[in-house]
């Protein structure tokens, strides 16, 4: 039989989805993957079911349905004083996943270059790849995880076409402040850039930080396609409802791709999620409440145990330095942990592709049951 395609000839198994396996075959407490372990809100699993029983359960417009892009619209006005047209400027995915691969389908052709910032969501160099496109990372130095201009500046070519932002940002839990974010945004529009900013952990912030979204920056709103969902919001990852928001000739051509990707997405849960962000401002406070106290835990539990790291601002994930407890490597060691402490994590050099310095790391989801982590602590004090 004849070769498969050459544009995924050099993939691998996603790092989420090896870790989960090994962390099954091993019977180990899985901190890998970035998944709650305990179910979402109650009231919202009645709403999806109500949704269901009152008859939204053929294809939705492929799109989205009217009245989520409404509002995810009238949350953006709300939260941001961001006008996004729910007619022309937002299209609902099967999460920010496929939304990640409809922007730069949509937007890459064969030899454009995209810078990556690294550590970085691996499906973003996974999608520039199967577009034809070149990423070109950037690296975001520790302990910080801070940007250098001039290698930024000097990362862009005549063939560079779009930079890729995450914040808050996974893996590292850094929370971009807006002096930091204006430095990126000048140099997208220097070198007239398109900038796909990925904000799904936008309302997992904690100890007062602030989220600025990119679009929100002057002279940013017609050059930024934002990608967020609800899965990480509601804490109903398995939903896979996702959208971009972006200026009408962008979101043109993003709906193309999507359309011939998965055309519609789940209605009822379209439904329910369009109910669900209704309530934005009662549910938000408990539920940062609710992952500060796992963050607060694990961290704490980390600490005494000898790990030495800035407790993150945002996401459910920490990315601890190994340095000073092994002189292994993050994927050595991460492989130590599961088959004899029977924890999981992620070593994040999967996330980068220059830089060296994931192999200092590992990183934890804390998103979990207070019992897991504490399982999770236990195994660990035999280090």
């Amino acid at each position: 039989m004849k070769d498969t395609a050459l544009r995924i000839a050099d993939f691998k198994d996603s790092i989420f989805g090896v870790i989960s396996r090994l962390a099954r075959e091993n019977n180990a407490v899985n901190l890998g993957q970035g998944f709650p372990d305990f179910d979402g809100p109650e009231w919202l699993k009645e709403v999806a079911f109500r949704k269901m029983q009152e008859g939204h359960n053929q294809y939705a417009p492929f799109q989205g349905t009217v009245g989520l892009r409404q509002e995810v619209s009238n949350y953006y006005k709300k939260f941001y004083s961001l006008n996004y047209n729910p007619e022309s400027e937002i299209t609902i995915t099967v999460g920010a996943t496929e939304a990640i691969y409809v922007v730069i389908t949509a937007l890459i052709n064969p030899g454009d270059e995209v810078v990556v910032l690294e550590p970085f969501y691996d499906s973003y160099v996974a999608s520039i790849k199967m577009a034809g496109g070149i990423p070109v990372p950037v690296t975001m130095h520790a302990p910080d995880f801070t940007v250098d201009r001039q290698e930024l500046e000097k990362a862009i070519t005549p063939k560079t076409k779009l930079l890729i932002l995450n914040n808050p940002h996974n893996p590292t839990g850094k929370v971009w402040a807006k002096e930091e974010l204006l430095e990126v945004a000048g140099i997208a529009q220097k070198h007239d850039l398109y900038l796909m900013s990925d904000e799904v952990y936008e309302f997992l912030l904690f100890d007062g930080a602030k989220h600025v979204p990119t679009a929100t920056l002057e002279g940013m709103f017609e050059r930024t396609i934002t990608v967020s969902s609800a899965g990480k919001t509601f804490g109903l990852t398995g939903w896979k409802i996702g959208w971009i928001c972006a200026n009408e000739k962008v979101t043109k051509a993003c709906r193309l791709v999507h359309q011939y990707v998965t055309f519609a997405v789940s209605t009822p849960m379209q439904e329910a999620v369009a109910e669900g962000l209704t309530k934005l401002s009662d549910y938000l406070p408990g539920f940062v409440s609710l992952y500060k106290g796992k963050r607060d835990l694990f961290y704490n539990e980390l600490k005494s145990l000898g790990f030495e790291f800035a407790i993150p601002k945002g996401t459910y994930f920490m990315m601890v330095p190994i340095s000073k407890k092994t002189d292994l490597k993050d994927v050595d060691y991460a492989m130590k942990l599961i088959q004899e402490r029977k924890v999981a994590t992620v070593p994040p050099s999967a996330f980068y592709l220059k830089s060296t310095e994931g192999e200092k790391y590992l990183r934890f989801c804390f998103a979990k049951k207070e019992e897991t982590l504490r399982a999770a602590a236990l195994n660990l004090k035999g280090l």
